[in-house]
């Protein structure tokens, strides 16, 4: 059962909230990152992205980088713009986007969950991205960006939730996307206990996003149950910062494809050889969504096309049945000879909330063709981690994010 713990929040002092909280660090590019922390000195993206702090032609994996973020993180607790709270505590951060809200518990969860599988991911990791947060939880000793997961709704959860919410909120600020933030503390020991206990007789939790950051934590722990073989278990790098959202509130965005050529083809032999595969409407200039799940829209030259697979997909496989296998199996690899979409430099990867003007722009930049995907939801999500199986990449996009710099978890031994 989960292991889901309060802990002692390292935090903004009232009132910095808003300029400290930042995007995840992996949402911007390095230029974007570098303009974001010079418009915003107080932004947590010095410390998640330090790199900015040198020259451009700074490499940006120098061990000097690391302890850069680490030093910065140290200069603003002794300058109290950071506070510690003093006793292990559960948080409730509410994020509120075009009038939907979602509500979730920030709390540390437990290594051994992870590697026991009560905690479940749904994509693969790389060792080369898992490596850079590696080294920066290490140095820094905190685990600054949280890892966003999900469960099935509790009742006693909602409620301890909703009894916090009455209270005033330690933060409460819109940042600059337009996204409410707000943010409760539950100190109380009954509170705390009711939603220990929930927690631990909840069975399965789903890594929503963040599995870099939650493969790296993990690996930081292992690392030092090596270093310290008499600990506990008990320590606070055997756990790792989350907030964990019951499943009825989380909304899952479109993954759209982009691909750059049509390998060869002529629009015309292209459209012949979908066709062959799918039900193909034309839709005309206007941009459309797909209406359902089992539909995709393509735009190819100025023209919106609705596809609609022929091939019965094998529905006791949760994976084949999503519509970005069956968009990649039935055409990327097949008609455009898009084998691996982790390494195949032809193929891109576009967020549902840039929205499909985006693909049109993108068709008559630097793309061939782009497909509109029915978002994956959230049961096929919890069907494919409940059965061990990998979601192909880019197959769901969460919205809102989650701003770093908030709640900060120290892990020293």
């Amino acid at each position: 059962m989960a292991d889901i713990k309060p802990f002692c929040a390292v935090r903004p002092r009232a009132g910095l909230e808003e300029k400290i909280a930042a995007l995840p660090y992996d949402v911007y590019s390095r230029g974007e990152a570098r303009r974001e922390t010079e418009k915003s000195p107080l932004s947590f993206l010095r410390i998640d992205r330090p790199e900015t702090q040198f020259p451009a032609d700074m490499d940006m994996y120098d061990a000097r980088v690391y302890e850069k973020a680490r030093d910065i993180l140290l200069e603003m607790t002794e300058a109290g713009q950071f506070i510690q709270e003093e006793e292990p505590c559960y948080y409730i951060y509410e994020l509120t986007m075009a009038g939907r809200t979602q509500t979730g518990i920030a709390a540390c969860a437990g290594v051994d969950d992870y590697e026991g599988q009560i905690i479940k991911k749904h994509e693969n990791t790389r060792a080369e991205k898992e490596e850079d947060r590696i080294r920066h939880v290490d140095v820094c000793s905190a685990q600054t960006g949280p890892i966003f997961l999900a469960y099935r709704s509790r009742e006693e959860i909602d409620r301890e939730v909703e009894r916090a919410k009455e209270g005033a909120a330690l933060y409460d600020f819109v940042s600059p996307d337009g996204i409410r933030h707000r943010i409760w503390k539950i100190s109380g020991q009954d509170s705390i206990g009711i939603i220990a206990q929930a927690f631990g007789r909840v069975q399965e939790i789903y890594i929503a996003d963040g599995h870099h950051r939650c493969a790296s934590a993990v690996k930081v722990a292992l690392k030092r149950r090596e270093k310290y073989p008499s600990y506990t278990g008990r320590e606070e790098f055997n756990y790792f910062l989350s907030v964990l959202f019951p499943d009825d509130q989380l909304m899952i965005m479109a993954y759209n494809r982009l691909v750059k050529d049509l390998h060869g083809y002529t629009e015309a032999d292209f459209l012949e050889r979908v066709a062959e595969r799918f039900r193909v409407e034309t839709l005309g200039s206007q941009a459309q969504q797909p209406g359902k799940k089992g539909e995709i829209t393509m735009y190819l030259g100025h023209t919106w096309y609705r596809l609609t697979a022929l091939v019965n997909t094998d529905n006791t496989d949760p994976v084949r049945q999503l519509d970005v296998s069956i968009l990649q199996n039935d055409l990327l690899t097949p008609i455009l000879g898009i084998g691996d979409p982790r390494t195949d430099e032809r193929i891109d990867f576009v967020g549902g909330i840039r929205g499909l003007t985006e693909l049109e722009r993108r068709v008559h930049e630097d793309c061939r063709v782009a497909f509109a995907m029915y978002p994956t939801s959230i049961a096929e999500l919890f069907a494919v981690s409940d059965a061990g199986l990998l979601m192909p990449p880019k197959s769901t996009w969460f919205e809102p994010k989650l701003r770093s710099g908030l709640l900060i978890h120290r892990i020293e031994e």
